[in-house]
């Protein structure tokens, strides 16, 4: 240890750098691609042109034939394969189960989308197994297509399931008390109701969608190296769906560009590819370009609403009625139902609505299928009630800001119980408004909109109040691994159940090492994503890594500790419960009320020696957990944004942003603006931009390419002001809430709310595209 970075420097609350950004940024990260066995086929996927259609025959003689290729396989060579999961049970109404069709790894009889995958040529070379894939000749039987919710549920559309889903119904949901909720609203002074819809967006990943496949004809062992967000459960289901003992199947995740959810899942590409492995007798590697991986990703949101808000006369939240239309794609993905069904309690957001219900509806089309996206569901939730109330205050003539702290829950009124399924544990939102209020100088807004005018542009201001779910489910949240390895040096090896994609975890579990047990950086060695390595584990998603992941490794450092002080104790020859330990600077055992006392890593040395260790006691200084936090937190926080538009072409431009989030201990002030900063990124990207568009009539995707699905750029951001209202929770040992989905949370509606203050409209769907801005004014001019 050469002592350049102290552990009070680097501990919980400092702004570290990010550890891993010394590998990164010179080229050393090890991505999926970077490590491939030798003699690796490459593999391409001869995917569907059509997004509906029967295969009436596959004709693969030619292509067998050419040079390089090495293997064709079709879903009749794959067949004993099982589909892919879903694990989000949900029904129709009276009960049935969902309907479930089948979701196989290789296309059998009939395709549901463009992009669906029929066979798998494996060749020497990407250039020969694409040349061959050409050369494979299908004969389609095209069918009509149908791709919006909307549209799929109204009756004598298409159905992409004959038989099997009838009218295009996967489940509907219900929550709250809808016959309560109803009456409410008909004895309400005011009701507001506004239709909207939440786009489809693509994920966009930095890297694309990759795999490496190997199978070990000596032990029957196989080997998936590829990008997903939790190893162990993508193993489990993968072993699942090959017929195996997950024992037989290593999963090994490396560096990853980005997630944001989509990457949580077994895919059929996977499957393909351990099976083509088998079959081969060879490894098999396969990347996706960009059009290919947009035509074949999970994507995100798209749903159709109507929200109703009932008020009294003096503006008191009375009762709030949600119905949704949601898209789940052709086939329904391992969590395909959940963003649209399992974060409905966000409807509540932070206010006193004592009524709340939520039905929702899902429906087959012919496009991907969906999956968690950053957020998956609370920022429809929490766009919801924030258009509902910008809604309201429209109406009613009044301010929206003050509309809103009028129905605030108050910080005294903790732990709350909402209108729909949370109890919040702990918050302070007015406190949080009021920052976010002051700081965006809410009294300069008329004399910049003045200015803006003077220059013939437009200026509005947005508001939205936000608040999520992190680490759920609530009252029974998922526990989550962690191991710690005392070397004999004092060094350190955690081996984590949750897995870094580009959120910073190999900086912020160093500083809980040097917090916890006074390890220096340089100290603390990080390992995740490999199966092999890390017994067990969840992964990361949903806001949890920080609540989850960081009780599982205070635990784990408690069970050092405790371990530790026997030790100490036979060292210095006293009882067990004098010692006390503190952890920094450097981690020391000392006997209480004396200057007598050893490091830790003197522990650990002692620890891994037979002679000193007390009787009885195992070698070694370890500790392993499988825990959980007591309950899931909710992050929570204010945004204001302030947007010009140009009446002549209808761009709009983010001018200023503030948020005030609340999210709870904050493990690294740096790295959690960074994540508020990428989340309102997406957020304004999805509010005036991205879109994932298709053809109503034939079903084709109309965004395959970054020239047709545009993505925000850093020129078209400003400078973030972002606040903390930290109001830590007591679930955890942390009393961190998360961070990773918080401005995405608050983005939709404050980007959009801006928006249409700026136009004098009511409400405008996004995308807020400069073609639907310049139309909306032009409306407005007659």
């Amino acid at each position: 240890m050469d002592g350049s970075v102290l552990p009070t420097e680097a501990g919980i609350g400092a702004p570290v750098r990010r550890h891993e950004d010394k590998r990164l940024l010179r080229g050393l990260g090890r991505y999926t691609e970077d490590e491939v066995p030798p003699g690796a086929l490459h593999a391409v996927f001869l995917r569907s042109p059509h997004a509906a259609a029967r295969i009436l025959s596959i004709d693969t003689t030619d292509a067998r034939e050419m040079p390089g290729v090495r293997g064709i396989l079709t879903g009749a060579d794959i067949a004993g394969l099982r589909p892919l999961p879903c694990a989000v049970p949900r029904a129709l109404p009276g009960g049935a189960p969902m309907p479930r069709p089948p979701y196989r790894a290789l296309a059998v009889e009939a395709v549901a989308h463009v992009g669906d995958p029929v066979a798998l040529v494996a060749a020497d070379t990407a250039a020969q197994a694409r040349d061959a894939a050409e050369a494979i000749v299908v004969d389609w039987e095209t069918r009509p297509a149908v791709t919006e919710a909307a549209a799929a549920l109204a009756p004598g559309a298409p159905e992409v399931w004959p038989g099997l889903a009838p009218g295009n119904l996967a489940f509907e949901w219900k929550l709250g008390d809808h016959a309560a909720v109803a009456a409410a609203i008909a004895g309400a002074a005011h009701v507001v109701s506004l239709d909207f819809r939440i786009s489809r967006v693509v994920g966009a990943f930095m890297e694309p969608r990759a795999a490496v496949a190997w199978h070990d004809p000596a032990e029957g062992r196989f080997t998936l190296r590829s990008g997903v967000q939790g190893a162990h459960p993508v193993r489990d289901e993968l072993a699942a769906i090959l017929g195996i003992p997950a024992s037989s199947l290593r999963v090994i995740s490396p560096d990853m560009g980005g997630a944001f959810g989509l990457r949580g899942q077994p895919t059929q590409e996977h499957a393909a590819l351990l099976f083509a492995a088998r079959a081969l007798g060879r490894p098999i590697r396969w990347t996706a370009d960009r059009t290919e991986g947009m035509q074949s990703d999970p994507h995100g949101r798209d749903t159709h609403n109507r929200v109703e808000l009932a008020l009294s006369a003096e503006g008191d939240f009375l009762a709030l009625r949600v119905e949704t239309a949601a898209n789940l794609g052709a086939y329904l993905a391992l969590m395909g139902p959940h963003a649209s069904t399992n974060n409905l309690g966000g409807l509540a957001g932070v206010y006193r609505t004592p009524r709340i219900a939520a039905t929702v509806r899902g429906a087959f089309t012919n496009t991907q299928p969906l999956a968690p996206y950053r957020g998956a569901g609370r920022p429809e939730a929490t766009y919801a009630i924030e258009r509902a109330i910008d809604v309201a205050a429209s109406r009613l003539g009044v301010d929206r800001i003050e509309l809103r702290r009028r129905n605030l829950i108050p910080r005294e009124a903790m732990p709350y119980k909402t209108g729909l399924i949370f109890t919040y544990d702990s918050g302070d939102f007015a406190r949080g408004m009021a920052m976010a209020v002051e700081a965006a100088d809410l009294p300069g807004f008329p004399a910049r909109r003045a200015a803006s005018e003077a220059r013939g542009m437009r200026r509005g201001l947005g508001v939205a109040n936000a608040i999520e779910i992190s680490a759920g489910p609530p009252r029974t949240p998922a526990p989550e691994s962690a191991e710690i390895r005392v070397n004999a040096d004092g060094s350190a090896t955690f081996l984590l159940g949750t897995h870094n994609h580009g959120q910073g975890h190999e900086t912020v579990f160093r500083q809980m090492a040097a917090s916890m047990l006074g390890l220096a950086p340089e100290m603390v060695r990080i390992v995740a994503g490999d199966t092999d390595a890390v017994s067990q584990g969840r992964g990361s998603f949903g806001s949890r890594t920080m609540v989850a992941g960081g009780t599982a490794v205070a635990r784990a450092s408690e069970r050092i500790i405790e371990r530790g002080r026997r030790i100490a104790a036979r060292l210095l020859e006293c009882d067990e419960g004098d010692i006390e330990f503190t952890p920094l600077p450097g981690g020391r055992f000392a006997v209480a009320g004396t200057d007598k006392g050893v490091t830790l890593a003197q522990v650990a040395a002692a620890a891994h020696a037979p002679g000193p260790l007390p009787p009885g006691e195992d070698g070694g200084l370890t500790a392993q957990t499988m825990a959980a936090p007591g309950d899931a937190t909710f992050p929570n926080g204010c945004h204001l944004c302030e947007v010009e538009v140009d009446p002549e072409t209808g761009r709009i431009t983010l001018d200023r942003y503030t948020v005030a989030d609340d999210v709870g201990t904050v493990v690294n002030p740096l790295l959690m603006h960074g994540q508020i900063h990428g989340g309102i990124a997406q957020g304004f990207g999805q509010a005036v931009m991205e879109e994932a568009r298709f053809d109503a009539e034939s079903g084709q995707f109309l965004a395959a390419s970054f020239m047709d699905y545009a993505l925000p750029r850093a020129g078209d951001l400003p400078e973030f002001e972002v606040l903390s209202n930290p109001q830590p929770t007591a679930t955890n040992p942390i009393g961190a809430k998360g961070a990773g989905e918080a401005g995405t949370v608050g983005a939709l509606p404050a980007v959009i709310s801006a928006i249409c203050d700026a136009l004098g409209v009511e409400h405008l769907d996004m995308p807020a595209t400069p073609e639907r801005v310049w139309a909306a004014l032009q409306d407005a001019r007659r």
